[in-house]
């Protein structure tokens, strides 16, 4: 999934604005223009689209993490990894601290059956034999499905 899909459903998910979006680039050590981060979000027919650069997008999750978890100011600051579709999940899964029955539960309601031992393939390091590479299809329905567990717990 690319890097600007995410952007754009943490943006609906949290309700947020660009300027919110540039903040929580800054809290992971981010720095970003409000132009570019306007750039970011715009949908890919969209005149003026750009590419977020991995780079951001690694420091964007810790950002997001720091922002709903709080900041450890006795920890050194969580270096950026390169995200793929694990690390997107496993980030989202830290920030907003879900279990794996949360995940689950998640997926269900937007009719994506999946089992605990798979959720947990998900979370493995790269390498490991039980590890399984998170698909943009599982991604998108778990932003889809965080969006509305968020969304309905606000009002």
């Amino acid at each position: 999934m690319i890097n600007n899909d995410v952007l754009r459903s943490v943006r609906h998910m949290l309700n947020i604005s660009e300027f919110k979006l540039v903040e929580i680039a800054a809290l992971g050590g981010g720095e970003v223009s409000q132009a570019k981060m306007n750039a970011y979000i715009k949908k890919e027919e969209e005149p003026g689209f750009e590419e977020c650069p991995q780079n951001l997008m690694a420091r964007f999750l810790n950002g997001l993490i720091y922002l709903k978890r709080g900041k450890d100011e006795t920890r050194p600051p969580m270096p950026p990894e390169l995200p793929t579709n694990n690390l997107v999940l496993k980030k989202l899964r830290v920030a907003f601290q879900l279990k794996d029955d949360d995940i689950i539960s998640i997926l269900e309601k937007e009719g994506f059956k999946v089992s605990k031992s798979e959720v947990s393939a998900l979370f493995r390091k790269e390498g490991h034999p039980q590890y399984k590479v998170c698909g943009d299809q599982f991604l998108r329905n778990f932003l889809k499905g965080l969006t509305t567990k968020l969304r309905e717990t606000e009002k």
